[in-house]
C-alpha cells in the first residue's frame, strides 16, 4: 500500500512496554506511511529522544519504571516543542486533565480504532505544522521587523517573495498593482528594507489623499511665497527620500501636470521646488502603487503613456486574499496574537468553524480586511476560543452575504446544501470506507475530495448533519 502524501516521511516514537500491542501500532501506522522508531519504555524513550527528534511522541501511560506521565514531563524538558500523545486502558476525565496540564497535545483511550487514532495524529500533526509555519513567520518579522509583517506560505505570495528578492539590488522603478488592501505598501517596504538603499530613508507618500495642490506641494516641495499658507520654504518627499525610497501609493490618482512633473523628475533625477527656479539632484529609488488598470486609463487617456512606460519597467502583482487561502489560518492566527497581546486579552485560538469560515469567504476587502475582522473578535470575546459569536453582526452579515449562495457560513442559518457536492461526498465516503467495519476512512475522503480534514468533517455534521454509518 502506498504511503499516504499527508504523512509521508513523518517520524513517531511508539512507546508500549506490551510487545504485540508495540508491533500492531507499527504495522498500522508504517501501512499509514508513517515512519516509526519503538520504545519499550520510559527510560528507552528517553534515551531515543536524546538522539533523535520526532514529529509525534505516541505512549502509553501505565507503564513500569517511568510511566507515560513522567515520559511526558521529562520528554519536554529535553524537546519543549515535542507533540505528545497519551493512550492507557485506564481512562478517566482526571488522568486526561492530568496529561493535558503537563503538555500533551491529545488522549486516547484503549481500546481505539484505526480512524480514531489517525483523526487524533492528524489533528495534532496539523496543529503542529501551524504552529511552525507561523513561528517560521515570526522569526521572519523578528530578522525583518522593519517589514511590519509581509506574510504568507502560499505559491502566489512565494512567488511574490522571489520577484522581490531578484529586483530589490536594483535601482529600477517598480510598479505594485493589486486590489485595495491586499498589502502593496508592505511590498514597497520589503523591496526598499532588502535593497542596497535600506540604510536611506524610505519616504511614503498618498496621491488620493491630497488636492493636486497640495500633492505637488508634498511631492517636490515649495519656496516661500508660492501660494498664500507657503510661509516658508518646505523640501519635498524626493528630496527628503534621496538616497533611498519613495513609495507613492494610489499613483492612478495623479493629476495631468502632477504626472507630468513625475515624469520630468524621473528622466533627468533632479526636482525643482513649486515656485522655484533651482533645480535639486536627487538619488531615489520610486516605488508605486495602485489598484487601477493603469493600461485601461492610458487607453482612456487619464494617464500618460509615457509615465506608464517609466513605471513599469517592473511591476509586481500582490494576489487578493481570495487567491492565497493557504496564508488565510496563517495570516488570521498572526493577527489574533498581534491583537491579544495589544488588547491584553488571554485569547489563543479559533474554533474550527470560524476557519473554514474564513478560507471560504471571498474577503473583497483583502488581508485589511480579515485583520479588522480577527482584530474586533478579539476585542468581542470572553474565552480563549474565538467563535462565531464573537463577530460582530455587521461583519458576521457580511460574511453570510458573501458566502457561496449553495450553503450557509455560519451555525443556525439557513443551510441550502448542494446536492451535487452532497452526493459526492457520499460516494467518496462509502468508496473509501474501511472494508471490515464500514467505518468512514475521513483522511483519506478529505484527500480525494480535495479538502481538509476539518472542513470535510465540518460538511458531515453541520452543513449536510449526514448520518454515521
Amino acid at each position: 500500500m502506498s504511503a499516504a502524501p499527508a504523512v509521508d516521511a513523518l517520524r513517531l516514537l511508539v512507546v508500549d512496554d506490551e510487545p504485540t500491542q508495540r508491533e500492531m501500532l507499527q504495522l498500522l501506522l508504517e501501512r499509514a506511511g508513517f515512519k516509526v522508531t519503538l520504545a519499550v519504555d520510559g527510560k528507552d524513550a528517553l534515551n531515543v529522544l536524546e538522539r533523535q527528534s520526532f514529529h509525534l511522541v505516541l505512549s502509553d501511560q501505565r507503564m513500569p519504571g517511568i510511566d507515560g506521565l513522567e515520559l511526558l514531563v521529562k520528554a519536554r524538558e529535553l524537546r519543549p516543542d515535542q507533540p505528545f500523545v497519551l493512550m492507557t486502558a485506564y481512562g478517566s476525565v482526571e488522568s486526561a486533565v492530568a496529561a493535558m496540564k503537563r503538555g500533551a497535545a491529545d488522549y486516547l483511550t484503549k481500546p481505539f480504532t484505526k480512524d480514531e487514532l489517525m483523526l487524533v495524529l492528524e489533528r495534532v500533526l496539523r496543529q503542529r505544522r501551524l504552529q511552525a509555519e507561523v513561528e517560521e513567520l515570526r522569526n521572519q518579522l523578528s530578522d525583518r521587523s522593519r517589514m511590519s509583517g509581509l506574510i504568507g506560505v502560499s505559491a502566489p505570495m512565494r512567488a511574490v517573495f522571489e520577484r522581490i528578492e531578484r529586483v530589490a539590488s536594483t535601482d529600477a522603478s517598480v510598479l505594485v498593482t493589486g486590489e485595495s488592501g491586499t498589502g502593496k505598501e508592505l511590498v514597497a517596504r520589503r523591496l526598499h528594507h532588502s535593497s542596497r538603499r535600506a540604510q536611506g530613508p524610505l519616504v511614503v507618500l498618498n496621491c488620493a489623499a491630497l488636492s493636486e495642490t497640495l500633492l505637488e506641494s508634498n511631492l517636490f516641495g515649495h519656496v516661500k511665497g508660492a501660494f498664500t499658507d507657503a510661509r516658508e520654504d518646505r523640501p519635498g518627499a524626493f528630496v527628503q527620500a534621496d538616497g533611498g525610497t519613495l513609495f507613492l501609493d494610489e499613483v492612478g490618482e495623479m493629476s495631468p501636470s502632477c504626472q507630468a512633473k513625475l515624469l520630468r523628475v524621473l528622466e533627468y533625477g533632479e526636482v525643482t521646488p513649486v515656485g522655484g527656479s533651482q533645480p535639486r539632484r536627487v538619488s531615489v529609488r520610486l516605488v508605486a502603487a495602485t489598484n487601477r488598470d493603469l493600461a485601461r486609463e492610458v487607453e482612456e487617456q487619464r494617464f500618460r503613456l509615457d509615465l506608464y512606460y517609466r513605471l513599469r519597467g517592473i511591476e509586481i502583482l500582490v494576489p487578493p486574499l481570495r487567491e492565497r487561502s493557504d496564508d488565510i489560518p496563517v495570516l488570521a492566527e498572526f493577527f489574533l496574537r498581534r491583537a491579544a497581546e495589544s488588547k491584553e486579552k488571554a485569547v489563543s485560538g479559533f474554533a474550527p468553524e470560524v476557519l473554514d469560515l474564513f478560507c471560504r469567504a471571498p474577503w473583497p476587502g483583502n488581508v485589511r480586511e480579515l485583520r479588522h475582522t480577527v482584530e474586533a473578535m478579539v476585542t468581542m470575546s470572553n474565552g480563549e476560543t474565538l467563535t462565531v459569536d464573537d463577530i460582530p453582526v455587521s461583519m458576521r452579515r457580511s460574511l453570510e452575504a458573501s458566502a457561496p449562495p449553495h450553503q450557509s457560513s455560519l451555525p443556525g442559518g439557513d443551510d441550502h446544501a448542494d446536492s451535487a457536492e452532497r452526493a459526492e461526498i457520499v460516494k467518496v465516503l462509502q468508496r473509501t470506507c474501511y472494508p471490515a467495519t464500514g467505518r468512514w476512512n475521513i483522511a483519506r475522503a478529505a484527500r480525494e475530495l480535495g479538502m481538509s480534514r476539518k472542513t470535510l468533517e465540518y460538511k458531515i455534521k453541520k452543513v449536510y448533519a449526514l448520518p454515521a454509518p
